[in-house]
């Protein structure tokens, strides 16, 4: 007989691998509970006259055995676990009562009340499963697993690896500035970090959620007297990396995009360190995105080109081809060229883009302090100069800044 209803259910995990799972329906319900059944490696034998077209897929993959036929007595025979699915009330019932002398425990989706077993609302990240019944209120207890699952994802919820945790190095892409850009597996793993050694570019927000027990290094403020910057990096990565500690090397934008993230790389391989790489959304999209400037746009701009302006055009380290980009017609993006943007602009002109072009500044994007000036390439260095634009801030040249509701008019000299 099914439990008294004023007693909980008692919850357990069933290990189905290898063991005979009987569904009997091939309707919706199946539908829906066959995929984890599969996933757990069950023999699952399904008896049903009709099926689903993607119930029949499986079965056409293997995935499951199919008895196309009504439930017959001693269906259940040597289950382990049932699932009574049915249009048809009777046979949900015989089948039922035969879980019920065979000691097979057994879930009805018509009846609830009449089960030996119920089905919880489930889901997973990243290895755990969550389960939760709330007796006779589904729609509740999908509520809370979606709210635990959302929350492990997100990293909100803390549930830091102790067993199982491999100690390592995870260069995470923070995003442009807003915390809530950077990806669902960054949060998680910023959740799980022992130390954080953090950009200045980084989403500082972020870092005040952490718990005490997590260092949080400035990587600005490492010292490094024997080593160049970007080497005692590197090293207080290895270092804190071979103490057994889990590491995050949180960066703004995607660690790989003007980042140096592959020298970290490089350097963690050299030393046998695993490393993880998580990308970021890089603020050469996003912040243009966010003030209304897409990089793209039919009949206006069919590519876009990211440039580094950290080094002027004049600069014998430059590696950018000034002369090639002058002549694209579509969007210029530059990151890292506010203190550089009048000798690259007139480089652009000088080998042949239009003085007129139209130029966006957006400083602090994705942030509260977000802050769009617009210009054009004949006056976007004075222009600059006299709104006291100050990095972090992307600069975008082409027709695009002219589109979309955002587009503002260009401030003159």
């Amino acid at each position: 007989m099914a439990e008294p209803a004023e007693h909980p259910a008692y919850p357990v995990g069933l290990r189905l691998s290898g063991r005979r799972v009987v569904v009997l329906g091939g309707g919706q319900v199946a539908q829906r509970r066959l995929p984890a059944l599969i996933a757990a490696g069950a023999d699952i034998v399904l008896v049903s006259p009709s099926a689903t077209p993607s119930v029949e897929a499986m079965a056409e993959a293997g995935e499951i055995r199919w008895e196309r036929r009504p439930y017959a007595e001693g269906d259940l025979a040597d289950a382990w676990y049932a699932l009574v699915a049915t249009g048809d009330a009777e046979a949900n019932a015989r089948a039922s009562a035969e879980a019920e002398r065979t000691r097979t425990w057994c879930v009805r989706s018509d009846d609830a009340e009449a089960a030996t077993a119920w089905t919880p609302a489930t889901g997973r990240s990243e290895g755990v499963t969550v389960a939760v019944l709330t007796g006779r209120d589904p729609r509740r207890s999908a509520a809370v697993r979606d709210a635990i699952v959302e929350g492990l994802r997100d990293g909100t919820l803390a549930a830091p690896h102790h067993r199982t945790r491999t100690p390592g190095v995870a260069l995470v892409g923070g995003g442009p500035g807003d915390p809530d850009l950077i990806t669902v597996r960054g949060r998680r793993l910023l959740a799980e970090a022992d130390v954080v050694i953090a950009d200045r570019l980084g989403p500082r927000d972020l870092l005040d959620e952490l718990p005490p027990h997590v260092e949080v290094i400035d990587a600005a403020k490492i010292p490094y007297g024997r080593f160049m910057a970007q080497e005692a990096i590197n090293h207080a990565l290895i270092e804190h990396a071979k103490a057994g500690k889990a590491v995050v090397r949180l960066k703004g934008g995607d660690p790989f995009v003007f980042g140096r993230g592959m020298e970290e790389a490089e350097a963690l391989a050299e030393a046998g360190i695993p490393c993880t790489v998580v990308p970021g959304i890089s603020s050469s999209i996003s912040v243009p995105g966010a003030a209304g400037i897409p990089v793209t746009h039919r009949g206006v701009a069919h590519e876009f080109t990211v440039v580094s302006g950290h080094v002027a055009p004049d600069d014998p380290r430059s590696l950018v081809d000034w002369t090639a980009l002058a002549k694209l017609r579509g969007t210029l993006v530059l990151l890292m060229a506010v203190e550089r943007i009048g000798p690259i602009a007139a480089a652009l002109t000088a080998h042949g883009r239009s003085p007129e072009t139209p130029v966006a500044v957006i400083q602090e994007g994705t942030t509260a302090a977000q802050r769009r000036v617009d210009a054009t390439l004949a006056t976007v260095g004075d222009t600059v100069r006299a709104e006291e634009i100050r990095p972090p801030a992307v600069i975008v040249i082409g027709e695009v800044v002219g589109v979309g509701p955002g587009a503002g008019a260009p401030k003159s000299a």
